[in-house]
């Protein structure tokens, strides 16, 4: 009865269609770790949630956050020696030239700033995504975004070029799909240029991560890269779900599938889920976009926002995190690969993001996914589905995870699959 009080009391207070996990949504009041609990004491492994990027309330975070909170929290226009120490702490990680930092409260937020470093490095306004893709919630990168088309329709000024994917491959195979992809790419840019928009950038999650992390390898985005070289645009990789040692190889994506971006952007599991996010950028996309814009960010930047950054940043180094995100990962996909369903079209993983594509007779198997997502839940994993179809299976946990989580994940899935018809 708890869980239809909050339903109702929800749909009052908040509005129609506000979304929740599950068909049974689960009612959460406490977090550690890799576990999340629920109101009657049930236990829950989160493969999920990458906000909670070092493990749900973490007591290092916590206290970071707490005891800045009791000393001082103010407006970013005073000077404060956090957001230098954060700063220099995060850019000593970068390479590539990425070495000036703005910061703001969320991803969207971030993203929304890295278009308009773009528009000011390159005195154009024209952008592309992909067409499957999520970038967040202010107008502008909703504009990228594909869950549903803007009111109106979408903006003349953006182009969605397709998606890279396993099931059907750009240009017919997977060889050839990322010289396709940059084909794609080059249209795009034709048409903002023609347009008299101009090409001002590319925006993409290194990973593809929304597009269900379809696959594609170290290199696969060269050719697309010479293609905007050659126009004079912005790479603007969004580090986000990546991040911060996720993939384990390598602490950012773009490191991982090889390329220079002009701007980096991240979001919440840069604070572990404090609402903190940030922009790093080449000095001289910064310098044009400070003199373009006369941007400031009241609490972009405080000093509880980079104390629980900094605490973030440490953690992951004190306790090996991106190395167990790269061993824990491997032992994961190890587990994912033996399980034996004729609707498992391919099985992927990246550190601790590992997906499961699931088709029928080479079509996505969407129904089905959301079948092993409830099937999940009521076996007490959280886990989602990406893709187009939202046929892909979505493994995400905080970078905790443990080889006795995926022991008990891999358990899970075991006997969801076996009640699902072949």
């Amino acid at each position: 009865m708890m869980e239809n009080d909050l339903i109702a009391r929800r749909a009052r207070l908040l509005g129609p269609n506000v979304p929740t996990f599950y068909e049974q949504p689960v009612h959460i009041t406490r977090g550690a770790g890799a576990y999340l609990w629920g109101a009657n004491g049930q236990r829950y492994l989160d493969a999920y949630n990458n906000v909670a990027h070092v493990g749900h309330c973490h007591p290092r975070v916590v206290r970071a956050i707490a005891d800045q909170a009791a000393t001082l929290n103010t407006h970013t226009r005073y000077l404060h020696e956090g957001i230098l120490d954060y700063g220099e702490a995060l850019v000593a990680r970068l390479d590539h030239g990425l070495d000036q930092l703005l910061m703001t409260c969320t991803g969207s937020e971030a993203n929304d700033v890295a278009l308009r470093m773009a528009q000011a490095a390159t005195g154009k306004r024209g952008f592309i995504a992909t067409d499957n893709t999520y970038h967040g919630n202010t107008t502008a990168v909703a504009h990228l975004s594909t869950r549903r088309p803007p009111i109106g329709g979408w903006p003349d000024h953006i182009r969605r070029v397709p998606a890279p994917d396993s099931l059907a491959p750009l240009g017919g195979s997977l060889d050839a799909q990322p010289q396709a992809f940059a084909a794609s790419v080059a249209q795009a840019i034709a048409e903002l240029e023609a347009s008299g928009h101009g090409f001002a950038g590319f925006m993409l999650c290194p990973i593809f991560a929304n597009e269900g992390m379809p696959g594609v390898a170290s290199g696969f985005l060269d050719p697309t890269v010479a293609v905007i070289r050659a126009a004079g645009g912005l790479i603007i990789s969004d580090e986000v779900q990546p991040g911060f040692g996720r993939i384990g190889s390598d602490f950012w994506g773009h490191d991982w599938l090889g390329f220079a971006p002009d701007v980096v952007t991240l979001g919440k599991p840069m604070g572990n889920g404090h609402p903190v996010a940030g922009v790093v950028a080449r000095p001289e996309v910064m310098a044009a976009f400070r003199e373009a814009f006369g941007y400031f960010n009241t609490f972009g930047g405080n000093p509880v926002s980079c104390a629980a950054a900094m605490a973030v940043l440490q953690v992951i180094d004190d306790e090996g995190l991106q190395q167990n995100a790269a061993e824990i990962g491997a032992y994961l996909l190890q587990g994912l690969q033996s399980l034996d369903h004729p609707l498992i079209a391919d099985t992927r993983g990246l550190g601790l993001f590992a997906a499961i594509e699931l088709a029928r007779e080479g079509q996505p198997a969407s129904h089905e996914a959301g079948q092993i997502v409830e099937a999940m839940r009521n076996r007490h994993v959280l886990m989602g589905r990406v893709g187009r179809a939202q046929h892909i299976l979505k493994i995400r946990p905080p970078l905790v995870f443990s080889r006795q989580d995926v022991d008990f994940l891999i358990d899970q899935l075991n006997a969801s699959f076996a009640v699902i018809p072949a």
